[in-house]
């Protein structure tokens, strides 16, 4: 399973958990199988680029996806593209993925999405 979670910066398992998904900078993915960490830019269309986060997360294999919080438009377009949602993230990349492991996050619905994300 290929995990991402938005982050600040390049700072691997140590980086801490950026509250706002899209605007994040950085996304870091980390491989469950390999063990392997990969930081990608986010290169949006928040940034100046070119689509959204849903779209660069899925062209990188993700599975599932770590976050403090989701608006529901942004939950069902990382659903339709297969990649899970998982919300109450927080600390660093590897507190995050120790509440995943753990099962303390939960995986995010339209029904639970940030309600201060409904536009």
């Amino acid at each position: 399973m290929r995990i991402a979670i938005p982050t600040h910066g390049r700072y691997g398992l140590e980086d801490h958990v950026n509250p706002h998904f899209g605007r994040a900078p950085t996304f870091t993915i980390f491989d469950e199988s390999t063990g392997s960490l990969e930081i990608v830019e986010n290169t949006s269309e928040h940034f100046g680029g070119a689509g959204l986060p849903p779209e660069l997360l899925s062209r990188k294999r993700v599975d599932a996806r770590l976050c403090s919080g989701i608006g529901p438009k942004a939950v069902q377009a990382f659903q339709s593209m297969g990649i899970r949602v998982f919300v109450g993230a927080s600390g660093t990349v590897s507190e995050a993925l120790e509440a995943f492991r753990s099962g303390s996050l939960r995986e995010a619905t339209d029904a639970g999405a940030c309600a201060k994300h409904r536009h």
